[in-house]
């Protein structure tokens, strides 16, 4: 068993009540193992160090069209 979080470490735990596929939460769960964290505190990780674009946006994801009044200039 992956080793948990000390206790009294989170400000406000909760439950996150998604719905995920069976094989997405099987991999979480094996990736934080082989990490040596708990499948939760690996996502508290990658929310806190996911890369983001310019717009808030993991820079993984597929580009959404502009809106109204956006000029496509990178901000360098």
């Amino acid at each position: 068993m992956a080793p948990r979080l000390p206790r009294n470490t989170r400000h406000k735990p909760v439950t996150a009540g998604w719905e995920i596929e069976e094989s997405t939460r099987e991999r979480i769960k094996a990736i934080a193992e082989q990490s040596g964290m708990s499948a939760g505190a690996l996502i508290d990780q990658l929310a806190q160090h996911m890369p983001l674009d310019e717009r808030g946006r993991a820079i993984w994801l597929p580009p959404v069209p502009l809106k109204d009044g956006e000029l496509p200039i990178d901000s360098a």
